[in-house]
């Protein structure tokens, strides 16, 4: 446990950011798996509209820490060729 009482208040502030980040890294991941499941259906102008949703998303998760900026850009990089290969 945390002795000093800014250590304390560290403790509280991790917390809350473990939290958020988590709200963050799930939701990312749901617009994911709905182009996932767009991509597996084979239906392409869903899998594009669902690429245009979960693009910002990423690159969103890349600017808040959730993701490292060249990972981001790597992911959206690859579903954006499987949706193009689909179409």
């Amino acid at each position: 446990m945390a002795n000093t009482k800014s250590a304390q208040k560290m403790v509280r502030k991790l917390k809350k950011r473990t939290e958020i980040n988590g709200a963050r890294r799930s939701r990312m991941r749901t617009f994911v798996r709905k182009l996932e499941d767009a991509l597996k259906a084979g239906d392409a102008t869903a899998a594009k509209d669902a690429l245009k949703d979960a693009q910002p998303e990423i690159m969103r998760a890349a600017q808040k820490g959730i993701l490292h900026k060249n990972t981001a850009s790597r992911k959206v990089s690859r579903l954006a060729q499987r949706v193009k290969a689909l179409g």
